[in-house]
Formats: structure tokens, sequence, C-alpha cells
């Protein structure tokens, strides 16, 4: 998935199914890759076990949707999120959307914006269902983004500390990621047997929609690769401002 900042994205939040401790993280994140035009989320507002998310609602500028439980053991505040991003698709006026949910119920929307065209963005947390993740063009486990508690920041902090960027080690690398960035790179290559890193990234995301740097404790996928001894990588100039661009092939 390419990160375009000029995408206009429709950011629709299940109240019921991720935590409200990551909001700042989570619009921080999807501001990488598009501009939230609409900010909805939706749950039954009445429940107490909500009342976290009013408090950072108003902050982040996300107009929250009353849905009524009618029946109960029935979720209907997905109906409305999946009714809004039907309307929202036929309006034209959303580039793409980001469905923050750890709920499968929402594949079949994903696959359906897939199909009229729409990038997709999933955010949820690591139990979510992996029908869910495949559907879209990119999923981000809530987990690896920063809370707003400060118990949060002193654990990140400490691990840093612990296992700086630096001395990250190619077996400390687990074997079904080192595989999966040998073989996207095989697929890739051209006749010199080299890939534009940037190209490599989107093809391993294509395979693993759930692929992030930073859920191995990397910040970049370059640094990754850095940690592969089986792959090697070369910098090239090119235009007339002799802007870098980095290439990878397996040894």
């Amino acid at each position: 998935m390419n990160n375009n900042t000029d995408l206009k994205l429709a950011v629709l939040i299940d109240a019921d199914n991720v935590p409200y401790s990551n909001i700042k993280g989570m619009m921080e994140e999807i501001a990488r890759y598009g501009t939230p035009t609409f900010k909805r989320i939706y749950g039954d507002w009445t429940k107490p076990t909500l009342s976290g998310w009013k408090t950072v609602l108003l902050e982040n500028a996300i107009n929250p949707v009353q849905q009524y439980s009618y029946t109960s053991g029935k979720n209907s505040s997905d109906s409305a999120l999946i009714i809004d991003a039907m309307d929202i698709l036929y309006t034209g006026h959303a580039d793409g959307f980001c469905i923050v949910s750890s709920d499968s119920d929402f594949t079949r929307l994903a696959m359906r914006l897939r199909e009229a065209g729409k990038v997709v963005l999933g955010i949820g947390e690591q139990k979510t269902p992996a029908a869910f993740i495949a559907a879209c063009n990119k999923f981000i486990y809530i987990e690896i983004l920063p809370k707003e508690t400060k118990e949060e920041k002193i654990v990140v902090k400490k691990v840093t500390k612990k296992l700086p960027e630096e001395k990250k080690d190619a077996f400390q690398i687990p074997l079904s990621l080192k595989k999966l960035v040998v073989k996207s790179t095989n697929d890739l290559t051209d006749e010199d047997g080299w890939v534009f890193l940037s190209t490599l990234g989107n093809h391993i995301i294509k395979k693993q929609p759930s692929f992030d740097p930073r859920n191995y404790g990397f910040k970049k996928l370059v640094d990754i690769i850095r940690s592969i001894p089986e792959i090697e990588i070369e910098e090239r100039q090119s235009g007339k401002n002799n802007i870098a661009h980095l290439y990878v092939r397996v040894k």
C-alpha cells in the first residue's frame, strides 16, 4: 500500500471492539496514509462500558453515532457502520476507508470497498481474525501504536534501551520473516538481481497485509534488511539533486 497523504479517507470506528487508549496513536498512524475526511465512531453510548471513549472524542474531532442495541447479544452498531460506509462509497467523497475494529463481521465490507477500487486500511488488535486482515490493503495492529498512558511510555523506553536498533542481529528475526523478505526479493528482482526497496515493501504488504516493521521491533523496512545477512543493499544516486535510492538483492 503506497503512502499518499492526499487520499481522502473515511475513518469508521467500532467502539465496541477497539480500546480508546490508543486513539492518539491511531489518528497519527492514519495521517500517514491520507487525510481523514469523515471521522465517525459507532456504539450504544448509553452503555457505561463506552464511557472512556467519550473523553477523547472531542479532542480528536470524531463524530459519535448513537446506535441502540435493539436485541440482546446483537451488535447493531456494526450494521450502522456498514450502511454509512456504503453511503460514503456512493457519494464518491472518499478515496479510501479506514475500518477500526477487531471484528470479522467487516470482512465482506472491506472486500466490497476494494472491489469498488477504494483503498482499505484496517486497524485492530492482534486477535483480529485472519479473514478480515486479508481483506484489507494493509492492516495495522493496535498493540504497536503508542498509548496515552505514562506507564506505556516507560515500557517503550526501557525496551528501546535494552534492544537498540543498531545492535539487532539476524538471529533475533523470526525465520518466517526472513523467508518472507528473501522470497519477496526473489519475486521482484530484475536481470541483475536488484529491486527498489519501496517496491519490495509494497509487495510484502500485498502478501501479508499486517506486515509492519514495528511488529518486530524495527522502525523501517531497511532496518530489517540490514539485519538479514543473505540480503545486500546498494545506494544509487539519481536526478539533478542526486537523490538517494536504495536497492536490495539476495546475495
